[in-house]
């Protein structure tokens, strides 16, 4: 990962989960990190293990706490070579009928205008460094609908058109934007998303849990470091013409539905 040294990269949600990970895996590799988040606690403790990495409080919906963290970043680098829009909510789990308006807007307002407003804030410290990369975390419900998941299906939809739009904007300059989209991904968040869509189906977790991995060719979620391994690739040379895209890691998702549940 020589290619990792000396970059400098932006992380949006970093101090716990996936967001962490990454992280710790490009400043492993002598990148320059710096992570929001919006959890206090979290990136104390996250400071604490990881001092090399710089931490900012910012709540990425809030427009003027994404100035002021990309404010923090100019000063620290000047310029930046990527950004990661990790930060991203899983949503209600509900039918349309049964899901809340603001519910649905604060799914909206973390997924789409979060991404949004750090892409925005991140183009002038991209092109201060000559070009760059921004990589936005899509999902499986980003090409495939996604039963009881409205919100969040409509915020990964959204996040591709965004990405082939700012990719046709910003090629000239040699600013790249993708999407990774990976099925479930272990970890705390599936485990929520599994036990409010059990609750909703008045259903067990497990049952949920096994329909979900029975949703991929290979049975199984993915780990945050195959994640971490594609943006390692999309930062690399070898990745210098990709732009625009889709890159889905997932095992092969056959579909997203697990409506057999109800009617057994």
């Amino acid at each position: 990962m020589k290619h990792i040294k000396g970059l400098k990269i932006v992380i949006t949600a970093g101090a716990s989960g996936i967001g962490s990970h990454i992280a710790k895996v490009l400043s492993q590799a002598d990148a320059k990190v710096i992570i929001c988040d919006k959890d206090q606690e979290a990136l104390d403790q996250f400071s604490k293990n990881n001092p090399e990495i710089i931490s900012l409080m910012a709540d990425i919906s809030n427009e003027e706490e994404v100035l002021s963290a990309f404010d923090a970043v100019k000063d620290q680098f000047g310029e930046i070579n990527a950004l990661i829009n990790n930060a991203g909510i899983a949503g209600p789990s509900s039918k349309l009928e049964d899901t809340n308006f603001n519910d649905w807007q604060n799914t909206l307002n973390v997924n789409l205008n979060g991404t949004f407003l750090s892409a925005k804030s991140a183009i002038p410290l991209l092109r201060s460094a000559g070009g760059g990369s921004i990589i936005n975390m899509g999902s499986t419900s980003s090409f495939m609908g996604t039963p009881l998941r409205s919100s969040y299906s409509a915020t990964k939809w959204g996040l591709i058109g965004l990405t082939k739009t700012w990719a046709m904007e910003y090629g000239k300059e040699n600013i790249r934007i993708n999407t990774i989209c990976p099925s479930s991904v272990n970890g705390d968040r599936i485990d929520q998303v599994i036990d409010r869509e059990a609750k909703y189906r008045n259903v067990t977790p497990e049952e949920i849990k096994a329909a979900y991995l029975s949703q991929t060719s290979m049975k199984s979620f993915i780990d945050a470091e195959e994640i971490a391994g594609m943006i390692v690739y999309l930062l690399s040379p070898l990745a210098r013409k990709i732009t625009g895209q889709m890159l889905v890691i997932d095992g092969h998702t056959e579909n997203l539905s697990v409506i057999d549940i109800e009617d057994e």
